[in-house]
């Protein structure tokens, strides 16, 4: 444990208080965010039997943040990133207090529970590029890698229990606490935020909306290592969008389960993602980011077979476990990848660019493999993700992922005072 906490450690960024001050908050609205996505994607089943409307509703989080990505970039990079949080997740608290009544009141519809999820969406999209840029504000540089992880397990630690509590939430009482509880859960990451104040300030160099928006294109269209990059994570995006957004149908129609079966199979993923978020960057620093992205991909091909397949619920828990596994090991690898070759000055521009391309991706492979699923049956639709992984394995060969040296920029500064 004490060799995990020092410099360049698996723990070592819990060493700063900020991260670890923001790091917790984020947990606890992250378990919010995943009830409310259990209890939406639940929720539009019984409203709808379409295959689309119900990938749509896990879509919702991801089509923001292709369609809005690189304005919320620019924004991030031209104001004061912890304020540009501030405003988004006071945003997310409202339209989640709003969804939450509107359900007590009986008024949700099919597509005014998209609408909802929609909005909740864009203030992911607005706080996406601010939050991860952020973090180099929170820890030294050579604890960035580490705090890029731990921030996955936070996710991912919150989709395991997130989803099993979501399902007994829904199955105890209704989705409509489910909405509140997501409601209230923004309230601790708000204060975090209100009281942050870095030790090495960003400041902002305020340009032209578009024109800042052209800058970022143009650096990430010149850089042949993040070109690479962005196409792998479009590809992987676009398969993987299969899993999380044909599972509320495989628990319902294949499973023929209920919403707390649902919740344990995400909490499966979830813990998969924990579990190989530990050791990622060792197997990374080892083998090179190829290799892994690249053992990834397999690994959620293999799930999305396995999952068409599936017969009873603990099958489905481990295969979601070994889609977990290869969901973080991918996104973690490309968005070190991304981040260590992005400037400081235009970063929240260049992962807005890289969130854009990646979760456009998932949005459109969720409409896409809900679209096969409607026209050839819910197999067939995981079949074709799972082929869709494998084929993009070619990419290894056209966009191989940088070397370890490959376009990084030696640019990421130590923060001024950030001691732990």
């Amino acid at each position: 444990m004490l060799k995990a906490m020092h410099r360049g450690g698996a723990l070592a960024p819990f060493r700063y208080p900020a991260f670890r001050s923001i790091w917790t908050a984020n947990l606890f609205s992250n378990v919010g965010s995943t009830i409310q996505s259990v209890a939406a994607a639940w929720l539009m089943t019984d409203l709808t039997s379409s295959h689309v409307m119900v990938a749509l509703v896990q879509a919702s989080a991801t089509i923001p943040i292709m369609l809005l990505g690189m304005i919320a970039g620019a924004i991030a990079d031209n104001f004061d990133r912890r304020r540009v949080m501030l405003a988004a997740q006071t945003a997310m608290l409202a339209v989640s207090a709003l969804l939450a009544a509107l359900g007590y009141a009986g008024m949700v519809g099919p597509w005014s529970l998209l609408a909802l999820t929609l909005m909740v969406g864009m203030g992911t999209a607005l706080n996406g590029p601010a939050w991860q840029a952020s973090v180099r504000l929170q820890v030294g540089k050579d604890d960035l890698p580490q705090a890029i992880a731990l921030n996955a397990i936070s996710f991912n630690l919150a989709r395991s229990v997130g989803p099993a509590m979501g399902g007994l939430l829904i199955s105890i009482w209704n989705v409509n606490l489910a909405f509140a509880l997501n409601a209230i859960s923004y309230v601790g990451m708000i204060v975090v935020l209100w009281t942050w104040r870095p030790h090495r300030a960003h400041t902002p160099q305020r340009q032209p909306m578009f024109a800042s928006i052209k800058v970022g294109i143009d650096f990430c269209a010149r850089s042949a290592p993040i070109r690479k990059v962005l196409l792998r994570g479009f590809a992987f995006g676009f398969g993987a969008a299969g899993f999380s957004a044909l599972m509320p149908t495989v628990a319902r129609d294949l499973l023929r389960g209920t919403e707390l079966d649902y919740g344990l199979m995400l909490g499966a993923f979830g813990m998969g993602s924990i579990v190989t978020a530990l050791w990622v960057g060792k197997a990374r620093r080892r083998y090179g980011a190829e290799a892994v992205v690249s053992a990834a991909t397999l690994a959620f091909a293999a799930a999305l077979a396995s999952l068409s397949f599936t017969a009873s619920v603990p099958h489905a828990m481990v295969t979601a476990f070994l889609g977990g596994s290869g969901w973080v090991a991918a996104m973690t690898s490309l968005n070190v990848a991304m981040q260590l070759r992005s400037p400081e000055t235009i970063l929240g521009r260049c992962l807005s660019i890289y969130q854009a391309v990646t979760f456009g991706g998932m949005a459109l492979g969720a409409w896409a493999w809900g679209s096969v699923a409607d026209l050839g049956g819910l197999q067939t639709a995981l079949h074709a993700a799972a082929a869709w992984l494998l084929a993009s394995l070619v990419l290894r060969v056209l966009a191989p992922m940088p070397t370890r040296e490959e376009g990084r920029l030696d640019i990421v500064q130590e923060p001024a005072n950030a001691k732990p």
